[in-house]
């Protein structure tokens, strides 16, 4: 059996016992049912290798960051959600987890400096902590909960190192108050001033966690030249972030093809998770759901209807080791007016050219191309805070045939993106492109 395999099944096992569930496409999820209780969860190191145990047996989390489609991620091999925060809806989501044989990473939301939290005030940060209190001891005996993520990217644009005492602060609480499960805290990227601070401020805290993208391959390497000797996690990874994209022009980023992201989401989880057994102890993938972030599908697996991405075909085989028997389409090539989006399209007011995909047919079903034509957000937030969705451009598409489509480009001056979605009718799974263009005298 490869570590793939031994990883798989592995993180199905809990309090001793393995339950074969009766769902094929879901495989051990029956153990879930069987727990009362909270389900211990530690972390055991053995001659430099670390790893997770929750009831007593080897644990390793396949993992996405959302609350929805749970029923899906089970049955392409994932065995944990993570939550930023808690709310209204945290039962009834503890319990759907757990009844599927899912672990959740359950946030505790603090107060960020660049939303106007002050960590050297000291009241402030003493009523956090009794909120934080409130919330460990809600949700601390389910079983579905597997660790704390104590905040979410703390240290994106900060200046106040005071907020890591906050963090071990938080930490030791839940140590007290919680016997039975890990506490971490998620930071944005890694480097040696964020590593040495955590190492000096935040040592009641269980593991590391830490967001990247671009940077995912090269994190095996970095944790150890900063550093950090303990166990990690990767709790957001994804497509190449916005910040790190090719850019237009005019100045705003290019997205990948859903078959690029889906290609990079193979590679780089191969090329980190997969490649550092020693301290790496899993992941979480994002984002396992729909949100407008620069784009409405630049980071969301799943289109605004719940329809599947192409992605997703890639973290079946990322965790399981197997394609879907009959997998997403795909793009090969898509162009406007000839040109790719690395262009830097400028059209006319009213111009008319013709935008053309190239689809990949991997099952052999009907593809169902549709197109749309929004303008360029101006919504820009950062750290994944909410963005709103730009408004559609009505009336510019004409005679769409096949995988052509003429744009009539609007009359009104400025940025624009026009995007692509191959859907296959029989498995309801989507193929995603946009090319941004510019409208100018």
């Amino acid at each position: 059996m490869d570590r793939k395999e031994w990883l798989f099944k592995a993180s199905f096992y809990t309090a001793g016992s393995l339950v074969m569930a009766s769902n094929p496409l879901s495989p051990f999820v029956g153990w879930a049912k069987r727990a009362n209780g909270p389900i211990p969860v530690e972390i055991k190191e053995e001659n430099g290798s670390f790893q997770i145990y929750r009831g007593g047996e080897p644990y390793y989390i396949n993992g996405a960051g959302g609350g929805g489609h749970l029923e899906l991620l089970a049955s392409i091999g994932g065995n944990s959600i993570r939550r930023w925060s808690t709310g209204p809806d945290t039962m009834n989501l503890l319990d759907r987890a757990h009844s599927l044989g899912i672990s959740v990473c359950l946030g505790l939301n603090m107060g960020k400096e660049r939303h106007g939290f002050n960590y050297d005030d000291e009241e402030a940060v003493a009523s956090q902590l009794t909120r934080m209190r409130d919330e460990v001891l809600k949700y601390k005996d389910h079983p579905a909960v597997l660790m704390w993520g104590i905040g979410n990217e703390l240290d994106l644009n900060y200046t106040n190192p005071s907020v890591w005492h906050a963090v071990n602060d938080v930490s030791k609480m839940i140590h007290n108050e919680d016997l039975h499960h890990l506490t971490t805290t998620m930071i944005a990227g890694i480097n040696q001033e964020k590593v040495d601070h955590i190492k000096e401020k935040c040592s009641d805290l269980d593991l590391l966690s830490v967001n990247t993208y671009g940077g995912l391959t090269a994190l095996p390497e970095n944790v150890r030249k900063y550093g950090w000797d303990e166990a990690y996690i990767v709790t957001e990874w994804g497509p190449t972030g916005h910040w790190e994209s090719p850019r237009t022009e005019w100045d705003v980023a290019i997205e990948e093809t859903s078959t690029v992201k889906a290609e990079l989401y193979k590679d780089r989880y191969q090329a980190s998770m997969g490649s550092d057994s020693e301290k790496c102890l899993g992941s979480y993938v994002f984002l396992w759901g729909q949100k407008q972030e620069r784009t409405h599908t630049w980071y969301g697996m799943f289109m605004e209807n719940g329809d599947p991405i192409e992605v997703v075909d890639s973290m079946q085989y990322n965790w399981t080791g197997k394609w879907p028997e009959k997998r997403s389409p795909g793009i090969d090539d898509y162009r406007l007016d000839g040109k790719t989006a690395l262009d830097s399209i400028y059209l006319n007011p009213g111009q008319q050219v013709d935008a053309e995909v190239f689809p990949i047919n991997r099952s052999s079903g009907n593809i169902e191309v549709e197109w749309d034509v929004f303008h360029e957000s101006t919504d820009l937030k950062d750290g994944g805070d909410r963005e709103e969705k730009p408004p559609k451009v009505h009336g510019r598409l004409s005679r769409r045939e096949g995988t052509t489509v003429r744009l009539n480009a609007p009359e009104e001056e400025g940025p624009y993106r026009i995007f692509v979605y191959l859907k296959d009718e029989e498995i309801n799974r989507v193929a995603t492109a946009n090319i941004p263009f510019y409208v100018r005298d």
